[in-house]
């Protein structure tokens, strides 16, 4: 029998992506790389090979099942596992480890957010294979740490042990959350860290061990739920779990307490696609160092990604460095080198009752 599974997971808004991600259709469901696939169809994609599809769960709002169900259409109502309401990633992860491990209590399990890009789809299995050697026999959490290239105060760092090594993985001995710059600096220049890719791999032994240690309210919540997953009375038992639920992530709750956690050193194209800035990083190019998606004349603008709709014609003279992004009855146009600011335009355009958010 294969006990290796995949959770997905996509009930994220991707508020940083605004104007294209929604509340009500956020990124993940959105063919942002113009390969006619969703982020969530790519992801579910890449792991073929790995596990049978029987085996992929996603979890998700409860907002946006149908949508996982039009992309997905292969999933049966029990691989969809809908979240009430948002209490980030800790609980998510519990509810999926929990319900499988009822289910299989010899699973080797994935964990790996749905609004991801892997340009190196063969590294990235190679990858995922070896952590999945090391955590089936091992009572051990692996996360993926990625090489960085450049001193990215956006992402999580993680430093490892260099001379520890065990079965292709490394010991980790912090974790430090999106640090200043000139502390990003001084990692990447030490050479002891990597990012933190938030793809995480374990058994459900281990994780379920992990919560009982680390997080014991959030794992007597769900090892409540034993006698309900898998039947009708599921989602009555869910909706009351949440109500429960602290609101926090898995690298608080458990990572960054752990003492058995493990990295393997990955690299294979990776973006967290978190922002506007990181879709710009990873997409082709023109002569000018442009990124463009729909019908466009541009003069004198270098270094911008504009994204428009295909029916209508943008031009665009004197910028240098923008973003120029519409979508869906809002256009937004900010230099990218303030991209952090699209989350305060999200909140001021809530904030004035404008409901195009």
């Amino acid at each position: 029998m294969n006990h290796t599974y995949v959770v997905i997971m996509a009930g994220g808004v991707g508020t940083r992506f605004w104007p294209f991600s929604r509340t009500n259709n956020p990124k993940q469901f959105h063919d942002v790389l113009g390969t006619g696939k969703s982020l969530l169809q790519q992801t579910a994609d890449r792991f073929e090979g790995i596990c049978p599809k029987e085996h992929i769960y996603i979890v998700t709002s409860a907002e946006y099942q149908q949508l996982v169900k039009e992309q997905l259409p292969y999933l049966s109502d029990d691989q969809i596992l809908c979240e009430p309401v948002r209490r980030n990633t800790a609980p998510c992860i519990a509810y999926a480890a929990y319900k499988i491990a009822q289910q299989d209590p010899e699973a080797n399990m994935v964990v790996a957010p749905a609004d991801h890009i892997i340009l190196k789809e063969e590294e990235f299995r190679d990858t995922i294979r070896i952590a999945l050697a090391a955590t089936a026999t091992q009572d051990i959490l692996v996360t993926l740490g990625i090489q960085p290239s450049r001193p990215d105060t956006g992402y999580g760092y993680i430093q490892y042990i260099p001379d520890s090594n065990n079965q292709g993985i490394k010991k980790v001995k912090t974790f430090t959350e999106k640090p200043h710059l000139e502390l990003a600096k001084q990692f990447v220049e030490s050479g002891e860290f990597v990012w933190n890719a938030g793809i995480f791999v374990w058994n459900v032994q281990a994780v379920r061990k992990a919560f009982e240690s680390y997080m014991p309210e959030t794992a007597e919540i769900f090892a409540e739920g034993d006698e309900w997953y898998f039947t009708e009375k599921e989602h009555s038992f869910i909706n009351k779990a949440y109500s429960l639920c602290k609101n926090i992530s898995i690298d608080n709750g458990i990572m960054e307490k752990a003492g058995n956690v493990y990295v393997v050193l990955s690299d294979f194209g990776w973006s967290d696609l978190g922002t506007w800035k990181s879709l710009y990083e990873v997409s082709e190019k023109d002569e000018n160092e442009n990124v463009t998606d729909g019908t466009h004349m541009l003069y004198n603008t270098n270094n911008s990604i504009i994204k428009t709709p295909k029916g209508k014609l943008v031009v665009v003279s004197g910028l240098e460095g923008y973003i120029v992004a519409e979508f869906d009855g809002v256009l937004m146009i900010c230099p990218k080198d303030e991209e952090q600011k699209v989350k305060e335009f999200v909140a001021d355009a809530k904030n004035h009752g404008i409901h195009f958010v």
